[in-house]
Order: structure tokens, then C-alpha cells, then sequence
């Protein structure tokens, strides 16, 4: 299926496979999947790299707002899908490291970081053929994309996920413990004060609380036909 030169921004809860259903969709489509956290991340080892968050995660805010005015922080499509770079250097798993995810927090806070996200996050789209997913993609960093998804599914068939991944990695959890910390994220990303998580007007829902990834992907592509007509297999 050939689909036009659009974004698709998915916005939803956590949990909801919100990564998995973009990345599928890029793949399928031969989109760019944008990573906002990937981008944060990026900012986050920029800062550690040159000193500029210090062990308490206190930051240097007037030094990274310098720093950011020359920081050449991208995607590029790779033989094993989109990657973030710092120029020519891929820092994928830089990235993922436990020292980077334990300061990312404090910096995606910080306002001018968000202003450099978002701007950059931009720039990309206006090539079309992207894909993203977040909390305020189709509200804040992309409210003219074409195509608009909301995800949801039910809390304990989230958390039921949430745990079956934890598990697999090693973790000791329980569905309980789950539960409460997603209702506690849904209620912390529902009442933010900057770009909170709330569902566009024009987004379709998409409720996945019973759908494989292949159900989800079929839905997609029935909404493409709906929504463009004339688009060729």
C-alpha cells in the first residue's frame, strides 16, 4: 500500500504499544519514526558529556542553552530502522544507558530544552512521511498532521503488559504494583501544566485493549483507505 506524504502523529497512555505500533507503521510505509525520547536522551548525554549536569542533576541551564545552539542532533534511516546521531555518530545505545535514564528527567524539564526538541522535532516533519508517538504529539508538536491517533487501553490490560515486560527483563513485580504506578502516570501526564496528555479533536481512538499488533495495523490501514481514497497496493 502507497499512502501520500503525511504525519501521523500517535498520542495515548502509557503502555498502550504506542513505540511498537509507530515503528511498525514506518517500517510498512517506509516512514521516518521520530523518537521523541530518543531526542531527550540526546540532549541528556550532550549535557553529561561536557559537565553540564552535575551528580545531584542540578543543570547548567545557561551552558546548555549555548551548548543546544550548535548541537547537530538528528535521525537518519539505517539497514535496522531509524537511529539518533550526534553528526555522523550514532548514539543509540549511548542513549540507553542507565546513567543517561537516570538524568533524563530533570533535563527534558528544563524549558529550553523542550523548545529545542519540539523545534527540531518540526524541522523533520516538514519533509513529511514521518511517524511519531507521545503525550502532546498531535496537541502541540505536530497539530496540523494529517493523520491523528489517540491510544488507549484498559488499565489492567496495560499493566498486564507493563509487567510481562519488566519480567522478561528480570525485574521482581507485581500486576499491583503496576497498576498503581500507571494510574499515578496517567494522572501525572493528564494534569501537567505544559503540554499535558489530552486527545485532539480531529484523533481517531484507538482502542487496543483486545488487538494484536496485526489487528492494530490492519485498523490503520482500513483508515488510510477511509481517509485518502486512492491510494494503490
Amino acid at each position: 500500500m502507497h499512502i501520500p506524504d503525511i504525519i501521523i502523529a500517535i498520542d495515548g497512555y502509557s503502555s498502550t504499544g504506542k513505540s511498537s505500533f509507530a515503528r511498525l507503521i514506518a517500517s510498512e510505509f517506509s516512514f521516518l519514526y521520530l523518537d521523541s525520547g530518543a531526542m531527550y536522551r540526546g540532549v541528556t548525554l550532550l549535557a553529561v558529556e561536557q559537565g553540564l549536569i552535575d551528580s545531584d542533576n542540578i543543570v547548567d541551564i545557561p551552558a546548555l542553552r549555548s551548548a543546544l545552539l550548535s548541537f547537530d542532533l538528528h535521525f537518519s534511516s539505517t539497514p535496522d530502522g531509524s537511529k539518533t546521531f550526534i553528526g555522523d555518530r550514532c548514539i543509540e545505545k549511548e542513549i540507553r544507558t542507565m546513567e543517561i535514564s537516570g538524568k533524563v528527567s530533570p533535563i527534558a524539564a528544563v524549558p529550553c530544552v523542550r523548545e529545542f526538541v519540539d523545534m527540531r522535532l518540526r524541522e523533520f516533519g516538514k519533509k513529511k512521511r514521518v511517524v511519531m508517538d507521545g503525550r502532546d504529539i498531535g496537541t502541540t508538536v505536530f497539530p496540523d498532521a494529517e493523520l491523528k491517533i489517540f491510544m488507549t487501553a484498559d488499565l489492567e490490560v496495560r499493566a498486564r503488559r507493563r509487567a510481562a515486560e519488566m519480567i522478561a527483563k528480570g525485574d521482581d513485580v507485581s500486576l499491583e504494583s503496576v497498576m498503581a504506578n500507571l494510574r499515578e502516570r496517567d494522572y501525572i501526564d493528564s494534569h501537567r501544566e505544559t503540554s499535558p496528555l489530552s486527545k485532539a479533536a480531529d484523533a481517531l481512538v484507538l482502542d487496543n485493549s483486545r488487538m494484536t499488533l496485526q489487528d492494530q495495523m490492519e485498523w490503520i490501514r482500513e483508515v488510510i483507505r477511509e481517509k485518502f481514497g486512492n491510494v494503490s497496493d
